[in-house]
This record gives C-alpha cells, structure tokens and sequence, in this order.
C-alpha cells in the first residue's frame, strides 16, 4: 500500500510539473515551413525569440483555454495538498474523496481547455502557419488529461490503511 501511495504521490507531481510546462511554453504548434518557428498560448516565437504577440489573442476561445489550463494548475497543485493532508490526518479505513474529487475537477479543466484549442487551433487554421504539426506542450496536455483521470479515479478508490 505505501508503494502504491508514493507510486501515486510522484505521478500526482509529474503531473503538475507537466502542467507548469505545458501551459508556460510556447510549444503548441509548430510550423512545417519556417524554421523554429512555433506557437503557443501566450506568444509566437520565431527562431528562439518570442516577441511576437499571437494575432488572435483577444479571442475568446485563446482566452478560455488560457483560464483552463491555470485552473488545471490549481486544482492539480490544491489536490497534491490536499492529499498529504489527508494522509496525515484521516483516520484509517477512509477514502480520499477530496482528493480524487479535486483531481476530476482538474481532469475536467484540462479535458475543456485542450479540447477548445483543438477544435480552434491545432489544425493551424487560425494560426499564421496553415502547414504545421503539434509541439510537444500540446502532446503534454494530452498525457496529463490521462495522467489525472488515472490519478483521481485511484484517490476515489484508495481507503487509508
């Protein structure tokens, strides 16, 4: 059971390292094209320089999945709390409800944040780059979509021995 716990415990904070990187670098879609040239939520960058400001930052849909992915942050960091909270102070035979409820909760931030991006942005439609593929930030995204599933279905189910 320890083994499993500390198991759960590195996943939970890979995860949200994961997230911090995700959501901080400029690495969503990458262009074919130019050379180093790749966007992000928050910036262009073109050859290491990330000046540029995207064209369609005002947005709404940029700016939803800009509020998500910080939201996705949050709860993923407020869970990992709450659970060494818990692992503390609960008496035994319990389960981690608050934990894996909050950890879902981030599960479903970044299920609506990368899914908007998706739908409005991976193709490179609305990017100046019509011929592009995905950065590693966007394929990040997805694996701690699964990574926080996996995680908050396992708190629901954990009892504290």
């Amino acid at each position: 059971m320890l083994v499993l716990l500390a198991g759960i415990f590195v996943v939970h904070i890979a995860t949200v390292i994961m997230l911090f990187v995700c959501t901080i670098a400029n690495v969503w879609v990458v262009s074919d094209v130019l050379p180093k040239t790749s966007v992000g939520l928050w910036r262009n960058c073109t050859d290491g320089n990330c000046d540029e400001a995207l064209g369609y930052a005002d947005e709404d849909a940029l700016k939803s999945v800009q509020a998500f992915m910080i939201l996705s942050i949050i709860f993923s960091v407020i869970s990992l709390v709450v659970f060494v909270f818990q692992l503390f102070t609960m008496e035994k035979g319990n389960r981690f409800f608050l934990s894996g409820a909050t950890m879902l909760v981030c599960w479903l931030c970044i299920l609506v944040g990368v899914s908007v991006y998706t739908s409005h942005y991976a193709s490179g439609y609305m990017t100046k780059y019509p011929s592009s593929h995905h950065g590693y930030c966007f394929i990040l995204t997805w694996i701690c979509f699964c990574f926080s599933f996996i995680i908050g279905i396992l708190y629901l189910v954990l009892r504290k021995k």
